[in-house]
């Protein structure tokens, strides 16, 4: 799990966390903030997708040239 530290991480920590993320961002940051994160998980998932789409295409494609070889 790539998480797997936060399971070390306490209720308390988690407030002190959050409290800095709001001093240093403020109030009015931390939505838009989030929102960027959201948008670049989304744009992240689709290239790894576009890529593993490709990684096959071209496997196939191998595939029937070793095929059409033989």
């Amino acid at each position: 799990m790539m998480l797997g530290f936060l399971q070390n991480v306490g209720p308390v920590q988690l407030v002190i966390v959050i409290l800095l993320i709001c001093l240093l961002f403020g109030g009015k940051k931390i939505p838009e903030l989030a929102r960027s994160l959201g948008k670049a998980k989304g744009e992240f998932k689709k290239g790894l997708d576009e890529g593993e789409a490709e990684l096959k295409k071209e496997s196939a494609d191998a595939e029937k040239t070793k095929g059409d070889a033989e």
